[in-house]
């Protein structure tokens, strides 16, 4: 998101300070390696906080300059410089992602009108606490909508902290009382982040502009407390020193910060988004001075091109990714797809940049009857114009059709009917384990079960024996009737949407409920990969005494499956008590056994699910 505004403008000195279009790139992509590579860039949305940083300081910046000696700010043209800027793109972008969905993705029309509005009122963030989907989940129905939560919160930053600093100032008169107050106010949001933080619903302070205002305003603090007009050009070499290893420091914190800081870790919101957002302002800091080198070491003509551009970049970022992987299998190839996402991104962004983000943002509004007059009159229209308003007058009447229609929800697929059925069958029998009944008995006769299974009698019946937990994600809830068919005595806990970070209380609770049997059988990475802390605690969690057998992941169409099975198997190296069940190689060439999805199977597939499980097991405990 591009905080649109030029350093340069307005201000008396000739230093320009093209350093922050490089910290632009670094932000804009930390957050598309984020949303295309979870797995690898795990903290990238950390990217957010710093576009945040460089609005609240220019912003803060030009004003205290207006404010500090009793005069006023330009609301009018102010409020018109900002939104010239941020609603060109945005509307083409909502036109053109419409226009795409009603043509070949209808599902995704429910709620269309409803993210429009909230889109053009910049409330979107609050609709999408209680409407949209988390942010973190990357799986089930992505919406090509998701990421515009951060243009309502800079939208709402921009309508109303011009007021807020003018009464500040007003209220408190000196430049020092007001900088104080802003930094607290930036603490008090960060406390409000903690406070309201629910792991179980992460929408309120993820998206809330009160929980996100911490970054907004760190950024004003330092746009009232390091004024780019008060700082010297000429530092003794010692200082410049200083500030250029602040700076390289706080550049190493921010990268290490995109590799480390996961997203649904309870510390990113108890105080680890706002020391990450701290330590970008004082990167950001040190490149606005002049007297450092840090604002030449991020000038280049890459970052300069990716800086200009980063804000159409990352409003079209999340529909290019959302119908490319609709399209594309990049589970098998992540590393060259998300290389055919970015080229994409790059190239519609510039064709943006363009035909719309330049022109508009440049062009004087009050000119536009005389213009029209000037048009009808010499009738100097060409066919390339002509043929550029026939293809938007084409791509708008789409759009306007696809909002036209009804909001009925997408209808559940047989999928998604089939996995409420055995996830409901599964609570039914889970109950039925708990009050001891014989389930045994009801699973069916060994003959039957032997040709469904395609297993021996004697693996059949080895298989009625086990004592096992199984714990999961919708894959798991899908094949759970075939996995308690088989395996009876097996108590299923699988949840749709389950991560990884979700199975250590998961885990905690079966074993406090005395159902935690010493074969444990895991299915998780469906949704996204698992940073090592995570692996860590499932297995404190699961604790000694144990035989953990892991499923590998099946899910072609996203880029973290090699990832979680690479983890999964370099666990089964390190500790013996942990197997693979290998049902990506064991699935490998056999389509007939998945849904439309690719993920999850058909009745077919949940039988061959469960019978490698048994198999993998009974061979573990007979070769043991």
């Amino acid at each position: 998101m591009k905080p649109n505004f030029n350093p340069s403008q307005g201000m008396k000195s000739h230093y320009f300070v093209t350093g922050i279009d490089g910290l632009r790139t670094l932000a804009v992509l930390g957050v598309i390696i984020y949303h295309l590579l979870p797995n690898v860039l795990m903290g990238g949305y950390l990217g957010v906080p710093l576009f945040l940083l460089v609005s609240g300081y220019f912003v803060t910046y030009q004003f205290s300059r207006q404010l500090k000696y009793g005069g006023h700010i330009n609301l009018g043209h102010f409020y018109l410089k900002r939104f010239r800027r941020l609603y060109p793109t945005l509307i083409a972008m909502l036109i053109l992602t419409t226009a795409y969905i009603t043509l070949f993705a209808r599902e995704l029309l429910h709620n269309i009108r409803a993210v429009i509005v909230t889109n053009l009122t910049w409330v979107y963030n609050w609709w999408e606490i209680s409407h949209g989907q988390s942010y973190f989940d990357q799986f089930g129905g992505v919406s090509p909508f998701t990421h515009l939560w951060t243009l309502g919160v800079e939208a709402q930053f921009y309508l109303l902290w011009p007021l807020i600093i003018t009464l500040l100032f007003a209220v408190f008169k000196k430049l020092q009382n007001v900088r104080l107050v802003v930094f607290i106010l930036a603490v008090l949001s960060a406390i409000e982040m903690a406070l309201l933080y629910d792991p179980a619903n992460i929408n309120r302070v993820y998206y809330g502009t009160d929980t996100r205002a911490f970054s907004l305003l760190l950024g004003s603090w330092l746009g009232l407390a390091w004024p780019l007009n008060r700082l010297r050009p000429d530092l003794q070499a010692n200082s410049r020193r200083l500030l250029n290893t602040i700076g390289i420091i706080a550049t190493v914190l921010t990268i290490v910060g995109f590799f480390s800081l996961n997203g649904q870790s309870s510390f990113t919101y108890r105080g680890g988004m706002f020391l990450y957002s701290f330590i970008g302002m004082i990167l950001m800091a040190t490149i606005i001075h002049p007297g450092a080198g840090m604002n030449k070491w991020f000038t280049n003509p890459v970052f300069h091109w990716v800086g200009q551009r980063s804000y159409g970049i990352y409003v079209y970022q999340y529909p290019v990714m959302v119908f490319y992987e609709r399209l594309i299998k990049v589970g098998n190839h992540p590393l060259l797809n998300a290389l055919v996402e970015i080229i994409i991104i790059l190239v519609v962004s510039e064709v943006s940049y363009r035909l719309i983000e330049r022109p508009f943002a440049q062009y004087q509004w009050s000119k536009l009857p005389a213009d029209l007059q000037h048009v009808l009159e010499t009738h100097h229209f060409s066919w390339q114009s002509g043929a550029k308003m026939m293809v938007s007058a084409l791509v708008v009447v789409i759009a306007f059709i696809g909002l036209c229609q009804p909001n009925r929800a997408p209808k559940k697929t047989a999928v998604q009917q089939r996995i409420e059925q055995n996830h409901q069958a599964a609570e039914e029998h889970n109950k039925k384990i708990a009050k001891g009944d014989n389930v045994a008995e009801a699973s069916g006769n060994t003959s039957k079960l032997q040709k469904q299974y395609d297993l021996t009698p004697a693996q059949i019946k080895a298989a009625q024996k086990l004592k096992v937990t199984a714990i999961g994600d919708s894959v798991m809830a899908d094949a759970a009737d075939s996995i308690q068919k088989l395996m009876p005595n097996a108590y299923v806990d699988a949840q749709v949407g389950r991560q990884g970070s979700a199975a250590p209380d998961v885990i905690k609770q079966l074993k406090a409920d005395g159902h935690l049997n010493k074969i444990v059988v895991l299915n998780l990475g469906t949704n996204g990969p698992m940073t090592q802390d995570t692996l860590d605690d499932i297995l404190s969690a699961i604790g000694s005494g144990h035989q953990i057998y892991w499923v590998t992941a099946h899910v072609p169409t996203k880029p973290w499956q090699q990832t979680v099975n690479n983890e999964i198997k370099d666990l089964a190296k390190k500790h013996k008590n942990i197997h693979v069940v290998d049902w990506n190689k064991a699935s490998q060439g056999h389509a007939d056994w998945f849904a439309s999805d690719n993920v999850h199977m058909g009745p077919s597939g949940n039988d061959h699910f469960a019978r490698l499980i048994a198999k993998t097991i009974l061979t573990k405990k007979i070769g043991g």
